[in-house]
């Protein structure tokens, strides 16, 4: 346990550094269209039916309010095909991601197209010009400090996988984003007779890019594996370039008995004891902050009471 001397001395948040870790809590998501690509199976009840007929209806009721009801037949089509929208981070993408489906649904395929791939030029200059400054003693850096903007995507992809920022399969979709931009930004006859294939194609891409590079929970390695129900990022990864300014930066540091709490005024907020050395606990491994999360007991995890002092509460960043 810790000296009571030393209790004296310890800096709430701070003193227990070692134990917290950051929980991604701003993210972005919206599934809707798999509403409607998917079908009843012969197994289901009569109620799960019914609940899946009235949440069809719901979605076709939306889409006829915010894209108008004319060709709705063709809209509902194309908001489905468009799928769902990837578990994200909140960063420079997520609206103008909207806008590209909304063009799309609207029956804009050129706008779409055209827009996803300015879109992925816009990810790649923001991580550009975001993260550049950190990698000054590298070769690639006199290559790129001097611009403010830039639309040779070929030097900006090498630049930022040579400087471990961007993920493999990221690496490939952009270059893949890049091809279908050159063909469709530039004069080709072809275009015209593929626009809902080539605008389905750039949204599919860049739907991968932002689940891979951007995704709120997943696979990626700046993840703690096994976390039930919530993401959070590897003490080793926060100081990563990427990770430090697209998650941490975001997102709130907290202890594994930590609670979130829902205020009628405040809205969302997170519940966290003050400093986890009362409970004896100094440092901890990712494996071991899992753990003590998984399982976590009503009478360790923080709330807030009347009568409670020891538990602070802490608003999630704003988006």
């Amino acid at each position: 346990m810790v000296d009571a001397n030393e209790n004296n001395a310890r800096i709430p948040g701070v003193s227990d550094r070692e134990v917290r870790r950051y929980r991604i809590f701003s993210f972005d998501f919206d599934s809707t269209p798999r509403d409607l690509t998917e079908t009843p199976g012969e197994d289901w009840s009569e109620e799960a039916k019914l609940e899946w007929q009235q949440r069809r209806e719901q979605s076709i009721a939306w889409i006829a309010r915010d894209y108008g009801e004319r060709n709705l037949d063709q809209k509902v089509a194309d908001f489905a095909a468009f799928d769902a929208k990837p578990f994200s981070i909140v960063a420079h993408h997520n609206v103008m991601f909207d806008h590209v489906r909304a063009a799309f649904v609207s029956g804009g395929y050129y706008a779409a197209l055209t827009g996803a791939c300015a879109l992925g030029e816009r990810i790649l200059n923001h991580l550009m010009l975001d993260l550049r400054d950190h990698y000054k003693a590298t070769p690639q850096y006199k290559h790129v400090y001097r611009k403010d903007s830039f639309d040779r995507w070929s030097l900006v992809i090498d630049t930022l996988a040579a400087w471990n920022v961007l993920l493999p399969e990221v690496v490939d979709a952009f270059r893949e984003l890049e091809t279908l931009r050159n063909r469709s930004i530039h004069f080709n006859a072809e275009t015209a007779t593929q626009l809902r294939v080539d605008a389905l194609s750039a949204a599919g891409l860049l739907s991968q890019i932002i689940e891979k590079q951007f995704c709120a929970f997943g696979l990626q390695p700046w993840f703690i594996e096994g976390t039930l129900g919530a993401g959070f990022i590897k003490r080793e990864w926060e100081l990563d370039p990427f990770v430090a300014h697209y998650y941490c930066a975001k997102n709130v540091c907290v202890g594994p008995f930590h609670s979130v709490d829902f205020h009628p005024s405040d809205g969302w907020r997170f519940v966290d004891h003050p400093d986890y050395g009362e409970f004896g606990i100094e440092i901890l491994t990712d494996e071991q902050f899992k753990d003590l999360f998984n399982d976590a007991s009503p009478e360790t995890r923080a709330c807030v009471a009347p009568d409670d002092a020891k538990a602070a509460t802490i608003d999630p960043p704003a988006a």
